[in-house]
């Protein structure tokens, strides 16, 4: 058997999260990428209407986070993590903890979004053993959560398809109910009036278990891979108000919300907000190179540094934890968005970009349009044929006919462009996405 692919053979990559035997069909190749633009490999020009996948927060292949990747590759590639170190991780965690809100002062480097919220999860089960708590083992999530693909995170996660298949996964996991009603949110900007009630659920969950049972709550301030959902006015403050009374650790899964999605460094600024832990990942270096985290409150880690000096105090970790060129990359990319201020200016362009995301009511089967920071979302009415079908005819129909990229979830267009993007590409991206549901069937 021939070891050499023919050329283009998409035969053997299983992708992921993809439809395989329809994409193959029709493929949809992107070759190269630069600020706000992907090319296919036929030179056709695609506006960047999802940074990626929620990542390229700077816009793609910006210059100086592509040197700094090319600088660390030629001076150092790999270095060892464990029982060893690389000047530039200790540098990235001090500036990353030094973003963090309150004493969230300690960041343990992962290399995606799944591992970092299984990071999280392992730290606060192990948190409680430390204090002698080793019966308070049991995780909240939330319904319509995506918290990554490892068995914590789907544990925790509540969209169904990402579950369904796989066994019985993490035991001991409850979830808070989806903060989502279209009857009392329909069209929100921003974060909905309706809903802070939601989480005095959590006081039911504790009331079942007893909270000596309960070591942490996660959620995302917008669950965003479910299509877009805000977190109410006020109910993060409950869930704070709530996981104090009780002694529990609240986790934030920003892997979405970090690094200006929403404005700030983190979506705990905005609120105002300081968890026990905060997941990051994507924005982190732009989506130049993998990698994720966990920036945890002093009293986590201190609670971990006992015994004695020569053992290793946590048995966790991964081989490409703060790989060399993910460092470099990160602390780049932390230049750029400081150099350009680009979080303030997501603050600044939001209301705009609201507007004319907003601008959308109205066209045909456009059930509703959520937005928050730079982020949107249109969920259109399904067609005859069952839902998905009309979400994955509009990102198609996008990147043949328009020259636009976006992302689906559903039946829900969903745009979140780099932070970057100009006032006259605003448009440019509505006005396509218009065209895209006007062609729908």
């Amino acid at each position: 058997m021939s070891t050499v692919a023919a050329p283009n053979d998409l035969n053997a990559y299983w992708m992921p999260f993809t439809a395989n035997r329809s994409f193959k069909r029709a493929p949809r190749m992107l070759s190269k990428a630069k600020d706000m633009h992907y090319w296919t490999p036929e030179g056709r020009k695609l506006l960047d209407g999802a940074a990626g996948l929620w990542c390229v927060n700077a816009g793609h292949s910006r210059d100086p986070i592509v040197k700094a990747i090319q600088d660390q590759a030629a001076e150092m590639d790999f270095s060892p993590p464990f029982q060893f170190g690389n000047p530039k991780a200790f540098q990235l965690a001090t500036r990353v903890a030094a973003m963090a809100p309150g004493d969230l002062d300690h960041v343990f480097f992962a290399n995606s979004g799944s591992e970092a919220v299984d990071t999280a999860l392992k730290m606060a089960i192990g948190y409680f053993h430390m204090q002698g708590q080793g019966q308070r083992q049991r995780l909240i999530g939330r319904a319509r959560g995506y918290h990554g693909v490892g068995f914590g995170g789907i544990s925790v996660g509540g969209i169904s398809p990402n579950r369904k298949i796989y066994g019985a996964m993490l035991a001991g996991v409850d979830h808070l109910p989806a903060t989502y009603n279209r009857a009392e949110q329909a069209f929100a900007r921003g974060e909905p009036d309706w809903g802070a009630h939601l989480a005095d659920d959590l006081e039911n969950i504790v009331a079942l278990h007893d909270a000596s049972n309960i070591a942490a709550v996660i959620v995302e301030p917008m669950a965003g891979s479910t299509g877009v959902i805000a977190a109410p006015k006020g109910y993060l403050q409950k869930l704070r108000a709530i996981c104090d009374k009780y002694g529990i650790l609240l986790i934030f899964d920003e892997v979405i919300t970090g690094f200006g999605r929403l404005g700030y460094a983190f979506a705990a600024e905005r609120y105002g907000v300081v968890p026990d832990m905060i997941c990051f990942a994507k924005g982190i270096t732009s989506g130049t190179v993998p990698m994720g985290g966990v920036v945890v409150r002093k009293c986590i880690y201190d609670a971990f540094m006992k015994g004695p000096d020569h053992a290793v105090e946590m048995f966790h970790g991964y081989t490409y934890s703060a790989h060399p060129l993910a460092c470099a990359a990160g602390l780049a990319t932390l230049d750029v968005y400081e150099k350009e201020g680009l979080f303030e200016r997501a603050r600044k362009i939001e209301p705009i970009w609201a507007d004319a995301v907003h601008s959308l009511k109205g066209l045909p089967n456009v059930a509703d349009i959520r937005t928050i920071g730079i982020v949107g979302a249109i969920d259109l009415a399904p067609n005859n044929v069952g839902p998905g079908k009309r979400g994955f005819e509009a990102m198609d129909e996008a990147y043949h006919k328009q020259d636009l990229l976006f992302r689906i979830a559903g039946d829900t267009i969903v745009l979140s462009p780099p932070l970057i993007i100009s006032e006259a590409q605003i448009d440019e991206v509505v006005e396509k996405t218009a065209k895209v549901i006007k062609a729908l069937g």
